[in-house]
């Protein structure tokens, strides 16, 4: 056998530089990017039915979901409210401006939930939770599987999807509404707080504009997009945990994980907000 760091001879030289440049350690790499993105949604779509008859039959961990619930919740809860925080007193600042040039500032409250509460507040505590969780949870479960240990599990009579993938699901679809009601009471507070202090609305009439055009209706909608958010931001990032095939395809599947959700959470949120809040209006 010829050794690759030895190449004193001619002959050990000659063989060297017949050998491909490129070695078959790295095509289980080439292969992975091959896989396109129907393909994972593809995989998603199958194991969200894999996860839903699990939870049906109740094969629920309740310890491993407990683990998931906290990293799902206090460890996203500060950039949740910070964000929102921000966002809030932005929103009401940029629809303040507008609203002065017609003399409409007393239905700023109004406007600012009908923009914020319904599609902001959401969208963003959904995007943090996918850039913080739905990362992680592809990090963690490909490295399981580059190592072999779901493999492990298989031996030890324990099925994958009921230890890894249905706790995160569940924590997700827990934690993320509570996040996203936690978030919009901040955002309504830094909103109130820009109005009155850039534009001196008072306090009393914000609000009273937000209880008027706030419907229960959107408390609902909002708490559906959450469920809903949390359960594509858990089964993104596990199914591209469990497809990952190699340790340079790591760092590729927790990125890919988290722009894939964010790009499903705007499609869905158009099609949710088109069925609930009835967007496309036909007019003759």
């Amino acid at each position: 056998m010829i050794n690759p760091f030895r190449l004193s001879s001619p002959d050990n030289y000659a063989a060297a530089r017949k050998r491909p440049l490129i070695t078959t350690s790295l095509s289980p790499y080439t292969h992975i990017r091959t896989r396109s993105c129907a393909y994972h949604i593809m995989m998603a779509v199958l194991l969200g039915g894999q996860v839903l008859m699990r939870i049906l039959r109740g094969r629920v961990r309740r310890h491993q979901v407990m683990e998931q619930m906290v990293m799902a919740g206090p460890g996203a809860l500060m950039p949740v409210l910070m964000t929102n925080l921000f966002a809030g007193m932005i929103f009401s600042i940029q629809t303040a401006r507008e609203m002065a040039r017609f003399g409409a500032i007393s239905a700023l409250g109004g406007a600012f939930a009908m923009g914020f509460c319904r599609e902001l507040a959401p969208i963003l505590t959904a995007a943090i939770l996918a850039g913080q969780v739905g990362s992680a949870f592809a990090s963690e479960i490909g490295s399981m599987k580059i190592t072999e240990q779901i493999d492990a599990l298989k031996v030890l009579r324990t099925d994958p999807i009921d230890y890894l993938v249905v706790p995160r699901v569940v924590a997700c679809c827990v934690m993320l509404p509570v996040l996203t009601v936690t978030g919009l009471v901040l955002g309504v507070v830094g909103g109130l707080f820009a109005a009155s202090f850039f534009f001196n609305v008072q306090g009393a009439i914000f609000l009273e504009s937000v209880q008027t055009l706030l419907e229960p209706m959107d408390l609902v909608a909002v708490l559906l997009k959450a469920v809903i958010f949390g359960t594509m931001i858990a089964l993104a990032g596990c199914t591209w945990g469990l497809t990952t095939t190699c340790s340079k395809g790591l760092g590729r599947s927790a990125t890919s994980a988290v722009v894939t959700t964010w790009v499903g959470l705007f499609v869905v949120d158009f099609f949710i907000t088109v069925l609930l809040f009835h967007g496309l209006q036909i007019t003759y």
